[in-house]
């Protein structure tokens, strides 16, 4: 194996790893079904039981932090792209 180079700089991230993603969009009923739906697709063991939900302070908006047993920073980049172009979301963190 071959020694690391001195001035490269640590991950950032260390996988596998359980990685909360925060997703916010508009209060829709189907919203936190379609975004449990979304992320199965990448990861299939996924469930309702991995969200938390909060509603604004005016209930116009949601959002849900769904915390995701990731592989690979391209897996974690596949659920980014995924939800962030769905059109119920506004934001993903």
């Amino acid at each position: 194996m071959a020694d690391l180079d001195p001035d490269t700089p640590p991950p950032l991230i260390e996988f596998p790893c359980a990685f909360p993603i925060k997703v916010m969009g508009e209060t829709h009923d189907a919203f936190s079904v379609t975004i449990i739906d979304l992320i199965q697709t990448i990861v299939p063991g996924f469930n309702a039981s991995h969200v938390e939900m909060r509603a604004s302070s005016g209930a116009k908006y949601i959002s849900l932090t769904c915390t995701v047993q990731v592989v690979s920073q391209a897996q974690l980049d596949d659920i980014y792209r995924l939800l962030s172009a769905h059109p119920l979301v506004k934001f993903t963190l």
